[in-house]
C-alpha cells in the first residue's frame, strides 16, 4: 500500500527522475508549454511552481537556489527575466494542464499540454480586460472619490437634523 506517498516516483530512480524534471522544467521555460504524459505534468507542477514563486525576488540567492533545480543558465536568464515580469501580480497556479484526447501509440499512456498560464495569448487577451481582483480587503470597496462625496454628503445632512432635533426639544 503507498498510504501518505505524495512522490509519484514515475518509475525511475531519484537521480534520473531528478534530471527529468530539471530537463522539463527547463524546456517548459525556454518554450513556455510542452508536450507530456499526465503524470509526469502532474509531477512537473510540483517541481516548478516553487521555482517560479522564487523567481518572482530577483536576488543573487534566489538565483542560485533555482540554478542548483535547473542547472540551465538560459532557463535561468529567461525565468527571471521574461517569465518573472509576467508572473509577478499572480498570486500562484503559473502553470496550466490541458488533457489532450490522444494517447502515445507505444504504451497507450494519456498526453497533455502544460503551458504556462500567462503566456498562452488566446486566455489572457480576454481575461486581462475583465480579470477582477482577488476579494481579499473589505467587501463592496468602492472607488475613493466616489465614497468621500457620499460620506461628506451624509455628514452634511445629519449635522443639520441633530441641531433641528436640539433646538425642538429645548422649546
Amino acid at each position: 500500500m503507498r498510504h501518505g506517498k505524495k512522490i509519484n516516483h514515475l518509475g525511475r530512480k531519484s537521480a534520473h527522475r531528478h534530471a527529468l524534471l530539471s530537463n522539463m522544467a527547463s524546456s517548459l521555460i525556454l518554450n513556455k508549454r510542452i508536450t507530456t504524459t499526465v503524470a509526469k505534468a502532474k509531477a512537473l507542477r510540483k517541481y516548478v511552481e516553487p521555482l517560479l514563486t522564487k523567481a518572482k525576488s530577483d536576488t543573487t540567492h534566489s538565483r542560485r537556489t533555482v540554478f542548483s533545480y535547473l542547472q540551465n543558465k538560459e532557463s535561468i536568464k529567461t525565468l527571471f527575466g521574461e517569465v518573472a515580469g509576467r508572473i509577478a501580480n499572480r498570486a500562484g497556479g503559473y502553470t496550466r494542464i490541458i488533457k489532450l484526447s490522444e494517447v502515445r501509440q507505444g504504451d497507450a499512456a494519456d498526453m497533455c499540454l502544460m503551458e504556462l498560464v500567462d503566456f498562452n495569448d488566446l486566455y489572457t487577451k480576454d481575461a486581462s480586460a475583465k480579470k477582477a481582483k482577488t476579494r481579499r480587503g473589505k467587501k463592496g470597496k468602492k472607488e475613493e472619490g466616489a465614497e468621500d462625496a457620499t460620506v461628506v454628503a451624509e455628514a452634511t445632512e445629519a449635522k443639520p437634523k441633530k441641531a433641528a432635533k436640539k433646538t425642538k426639544k429645548e422649546e
